[in-house]
């Protein structure tokens, strides 16, 4: 008998060195444990054998045939071979199997009398039905068919068929294969979960799941089996977040009260508008926090234009009034030097300390970006290490590059860029204490993302829009079927410039040079043409449809003096239109715009268009937004785009685009570079699931907060959330 096989078990003690060689380099699957967590993707339900003879056309069918002829041509579009395989099933019936590409391999296997079970959809073409590249499996050398290889058979007919993550040179049967031999001898580990959170959430045992999700005996099983592993996986993931969030209330902090009749309560006062309910409520949050004498850890959501800024910028004040500085970290450079402008007007003489005319009790706003010239550096970075700036606006750069505070208090993050260790160590080099930290976002967050990504942040939601922000109106431009539609576009872009106002022309890419973060590659993988660029489609336009007005240019490879000389020309009314990329996408401000045209619209995703159009409608006029593409009626991106079109609720654009992403993005398993456990949770359907183990693991961390009574637990935790990931789940 074979000795038994336990998760550290290395897998070619198992399966065989070859074998495990080829599962450690294609599928990074080195012991009984890795193989055993690598779970189907998806179950087939192949049911009965089908005659050949019944198919239909669309029908997803196993039949169980022997190989009659092989034939191998040249295909016609494209250079390569085509190998076409006739099978048939002893009953007259024959369906013909075809596979692309370089096949000689596969024609000597498939040889003439070979028997075999042939899984696919059924296609037609010139009145033949056929398989294209199906799979399959090969029942014994040329045996007798179906008695001869019974048990293979039950293997892949059966009911329920697990179909793995696979590579070109390891199938998924071979997988199910090597899962065969481990599932025989392995003797799962004991359970982590405490019995009593088993039974209060009517979960199945691990050793019992770990065996159903690869062999389901019944649908019913292969539920329950999911359902408790999904459990571990959420539950681990919220034990980190709950658990750091535990230990972030024990750092020290100091602590920065409101002071009465400083810059805040004078800011206050000179505001030219009355702030919202939302705003006033998120304030007193905030305030409370920056009092506490541990760091803030909030979220600050809010859809464009409901004031997030200046909720920001009040509780910088707070902090400036408390004796410390705040630092407001923007993801370009555009966008920090229009955080910088606006501040300054809002601020008016309090923001003009040691100027002629500043208030008595009056801060410097000073702007830190790598463009600044030497000289204008060094004076920047003397107010900033002297405390004389009490806010500091920048990029990134802000954290290195000799940028020293006398006594940073608070960090701002505009549109939730994410700190990594390198950031967060950079961060807490510059305080004494670790600072305080307000993390902003335009993009409304799906509440289980909010509690699953941002789980250990507090999270403060602006839902108002400020008094004066004007509706705005989104349609799609269906340019391939409708090309009159997208010169009606061009006029109405006119008669917004001709009643006085301006446009933005939005394109997915910048042009000729290198690929830049801010656009999607040249040519996707279905060789449609490429994106249309700025710097192609300016001059057109200039030519064409929109000859005679002043179009300016705005994309990221610009040097940053021209990009902020372009931005601050067409806040000022010289110029019409602005032909830009996405760098307009956040915290652009120009009231007097009111349209937005976005090229190749289906290449952008939801919440980047979402984002998009709250450039317009900013001020008095209602905004319009017109979203042109080529996607065919009905297809997926033409319903996104009709879904964005339809509604201006952030949060449904919201749950669509967590539809559309990969799960995987949103948990941080692409980021970190290492193979992540987090494999069955889904986000977006499992949102009770996910709630319920939250509430479990602040029962349980509140009890045990660093799980000392339950270390069998602590490591299955650590074995699903490693640190590099746990680091990617903690913000600030």
């Amino acid at each position: 008998m074979s000795e038994p096989a336990t998760v550290d078990t290395p897998l070619k003690k198992l399966v065989g060195d070859k074998t495990a060689k080829a599962l450690a380099a294609h599928l990074d699957l080195h012991t009984a444990g890795d193989l055993v967590y690598h779970f189907p993707r998806r179950y087939d339900e192949r049911g009965e054998h089908t005659d050949i003879r019944s198919l239909d056309v669309g029908e997803q069918v196993t039949v169980l045939a022997q190989v009659q002829r092989t034939a191998v041509r040249p295909m016609r579009q494209r250079r390569g071979n085509l190998l076409e395989v006739t099978v048939g099933d002893g009953s007259g019936g024959v369906l013909t199997l075809t596979f692309f590409g370089n096949q000689a391999w596969r024609e000597r296997e498939l040889r003439p009398g070979r028997w075999g079970l042939f899984a696919g959809k059924v296609t037609e073409f010139r009145g033949k039905r056929q398989l294209n590249g199906p799979e399959y499996v090969l029942l014994g050398e040329g045996g007798e068919g179906e008695a001869a290889v019974s048990d293979e058979i039950e293997e892949f007919a059966g009911a329920l068929i697990p179909v793995y993550p696979a590579a070109a040179a390891l199938p998924t049967w071979v997988i199910a294969r090597c899962v065969r031999v481990v599932l025989d001898t392995f003797t799962p580990p004991d359970d982590p979960l405490p019995a009593d959170t088993r039974a209060s959430r009517k979960l199945v045992g691990l050793g019992t799941a770990l065996k159903e999700i690869h062999r389901p005996s019944s649908k019913e099983a292969l539920h329950r089996a999911r359902r408790r592993l999904k459990w571990d996986e959420a539950f681990a993931v919220q034990l980190t977040l709950v658990q750091r969030k535990h230990r972030a209330a024990d750092w020290p902090a100091r602590p920065r009260p409101a002071r009465p009749g400083g810059l805040l309560e004078a800011f206050d006062a000179r505001l030219p508008y009355e702030l919202t309910e939302g705003q006033r409520d998120v304030g007193v949050e905030i305030a409370e926090d920056l009092a506490a004498p541990h760091p803030m850890h909030r979220l600050l959501q809010g859809e464009v234009g409901s004031g997030k800024t200046v909720v920001a910028l009040r509780a910088m004040l707070q902090v400036v009034d408390a004796g410390g500085q705040a630092a407001l970290l923007a993801p370009t450079e555009v966008l920090a030097a229009q955080h910088h402008r606006g501040m300054l007007d809002l601020l008016g003489p309090l923001g003009r300390a040691g100027e002629l005319g500043s208030a008595e009790h009056a801060t410097r706003v000073e702007l830190v970006t790598g463009s600044l010239g030497a000289a204008a550096r060094r004076r920047a970075l003397g107010e900033v290490a002297s405390g004389a700036a009490g806010i500091v606006l920048g990029t990134h750069a802000l954290l290195y590059e000799g940028v020293d505070f006398a006594d940073l208090g608070l960090v701002v993050v505009d549109e939730q860029h994410r700190f990594g260790v390198e950031q967060r160590d950079a961060l807490r080099a510059k305080a004494d204490q670790p600072p305080h930290v307000l993390v902003m976002t335009a993009t409304p967050i799906p509440r289980t993302v909010a509690m699953t990504v941002y789980g250990d942040l507090e999270v403060s939601t602006l839902s108002q829009l400020p008094r004066g922000r004007s509706p705005i109106a989104s349609h799609v431009v269906p340019a391939a079927e409708k090309p009159a539609y997208l010169d009606r576009a061009w006029r109405r872009l006119r008669e917004e410039v001709n009643a006085g106002h301006q446009a933005y022309v939005v394109c997915p890419r910048i042009g000729d040079g290198p690929a830049s973060d801010e656009e999607p590659p040249p040519e996707d993988d279905n060789g449609r043409r490429p994106p249309l660029a700025v710097t192609e489609v300016a001059p057109l336009l200039a030519e064409g449809p929109l000859h005679g007005l002043r179009i300016g240019v705005l994309h990221g490879r610009l040097p940053a003096d021209e990009k902020d000389a372009v931005m601050r020309s067409f806040a000022a009314g010289d110029l019409d239109v602005l032909v830009a990329t996405t760098v307009i996408e956040v915290g652009v401000d120009v009231p007097n715009a009111t349209v937005m045209i976005v090229l190749d619209a289906d290449r952008f995703g939801v919440s980047q268009l979402h984002q998009l159009r709250g450039r317009v409608g900013r001020g008095a006029a209602a905004g319009l937004c017109l979203l042109v593409s080529e996607a065919a009626e009905g297809s997926s991106a033409r319903e996104r785009l009709d879904a964005v079109a339809s509604t201006s609720d952030g949060f449904k654009l919201a749950e669509l685009d967590l539809e559309q992403r990969r799960e995987g993005d949103v948990l941080g398993a692409t980021q970190s570079g290492h193979r992540s456990h987090l494999r069955l949770l889904s986000l977006r359907r499992d949102t009770e699931l996910i709630r319920d183990a939250r509430a479990e693991a602040i029962t349980l961390i509140e009890a045990d907060p660093e799980l000392t009574g339950n270390p069998a637990l602590a490591a299955s935790v650590a074995a699903l959330v490693d640190e590099d990931r746990a680091e990617y789940l903690e913000k600030g």
